[in-house]
């Protein structure tokens, strides 16, 4: 490969809550690591890699002026989004005047809820769901319904369009989070389901809220289809949110943007996102986009696609043959598993917390996945290099689900 994958990157000191949190933070408290053992971070969504050279080489270049005063974004920037949605994700008929900065897409989905809804509206999410939407939702006065995902014979997770359109109805809901790809269960879903989907939107006058920070981030030759490309109606109805951040493990420097051709609604969603004067565009997460954005980025991402795509295959072929009860379903997109350990906790006679808390003292550092409204329910974080994947699993193998 190009990149370097393979190297352990001592992030220590370096201002990573990943591998630094907080001393009473619940990834760190109530247990004691055991000697010989050392920190294996896969709890938080970011990555443990190198950046590509042309995010730091953008930077850099532009510290070397010695003046960082008030500016506008440069042309630059914008066809920069616009090359990349692009090539990956073949968008045509993207123009500057439809792409704005976010801070952070989660910000940019409370300033979307904010013009569409009203507080005390419910919105519809599915579930699993993201604990970033059920934290905004509860914090800025909105009431989530949840439509569970189900899984088909093959295991595979699919929407309940049924009822998707009946909790619309019954609710009287008229705005939706919709999750492309999903997070936490890791599909990508095919056009036809992200058609069914808008369909049932449109069918119920429904805005939707598109969050494809993921679209990126795709495993074993899965292809992400963007939801307002499905339809000239979802293209009409819909805001979405992308990032570098989670492509490129950015989140430190800030800087996302959405994607809205309506011009009734980008003209309302610029004006709330002024009201706040928070939304403002740093400088440097400028040009880390334009330095990620460059061909190299997009070499670097195909390598971590196929880097990602190994170190999922290994965990799920590692947990299906090492840990009998353990059920896990492969993910199609991110870089995060979720075992679900309901059985194997019924046969162990063990609760959930001191399953959790043996990974811990053995120095994985796997995260509660009961957040994600995924009961018994562990998630771990795989962007790693494969040896400390390895390293993980034999832990688990020799001192937690087997010992």
């Amino acid at each position: 490969m190009k990149y370097d994958f393979t190297s352990i990157i001592d992030r220590h000191g370096k201002d990573s809550i990943a591998v630094d949190p907080a001393p009473d933070s619940p990834y760190r408290s109530g247990f004691e690591l055991k000697p010989g053992f050392d920190h294996i971070p896969m709890w938080i969504a970011d990555m443990n890699f190198a950046v590509v050279p042309t995010i730091q080489e953008a930077i850099i270049e532009r510290v070397k002026h010695p003046t960082f005063g008030y500016f506008r974004p440069r042309e630059e920037y914008f066809q920069s989004i616009i090359d990349w949605q692009s090539k990956r994700n073949g968008v045509t008929g993207l123009k500057p005047e439809h792409i704005g900065y976010e801070n952070g897409v989660l910000g940019g989905v409370t300033s979307a809820l904010r013009i569409l809804a009203s507080q005390g509206d419910k919105i519809l999410v599915h579930s699993p769901c993201y604990i970033g939407f059920t934290n905004i939702l509860k914090n800025n006065g909105f009431e989530a319904v949840h439509s569970p995902l189900y899984q088909d014979e093959n295991g595979v997770w699919r929407m309940d369009y049924e009822d998707m359109d009946k909790k619309l109805k019954e609710h009287k809901i008229h705005t939706a989070i919709f999750c492309s790809p999903h997070n936490p269960s890791g599909r990508v879903w095919e056009k036809w389901e992200i058609e069914k989907a808008m369909e049932v939107y449109k069918n119920n006058d429904v805005f939707v809220i598109s969050d494809e920070i993921w679209s990126d981030i795709l495993l074993n030759g899965h292809k992400h289809i963007p939801t307002q490309s499905v339809s000239e109606d979802a293209k009409q109805r819909t805001i979405a949110m992308y990032a570098p951040s989670k492509t490129f493990s950015l989140a430190g420097l800030v800087g996302s943007y959405h994607i809205v051709y309506n011009s009734w609604l980008n003209d309302r969603l610029l004006k709330e996102e002024s009201l706040g004067h928070y939304n403002s565009m740093n400088l440097l997460s400028m040009y880390a986009l334009i330095g990620a954005y460059k061909p190299e980025g997009h070499e670097w991402v195909d390598e971590l696609c196929q880097v990602l795509s190994e170190n999922v295959n290994y965990g799920y072929d590692f947990i299906k043959e090492h840990f009998k009860g353990v059920k896990i379903i492969k993910p199609q997109g991110t870089y995060l598993l979720f075992l679900d350990c309901t059985e194997w906790l019924e046969e162990h006679n063990m609760d959930f917390e001191t399953l959790r808390k043996k990974g811990l003292e053995v120095g994985v550092d796997w995260q509660n996945g009961e957040a994600f409204f995924m009961k018994n329910a562990i998630r771990m974080n795989l962007a790693l290099p494969m040896s400390r994947v390895k390293e993980a699993f034999d832990r688990l193998d020799k001192y937690v689900f087997n010992a």
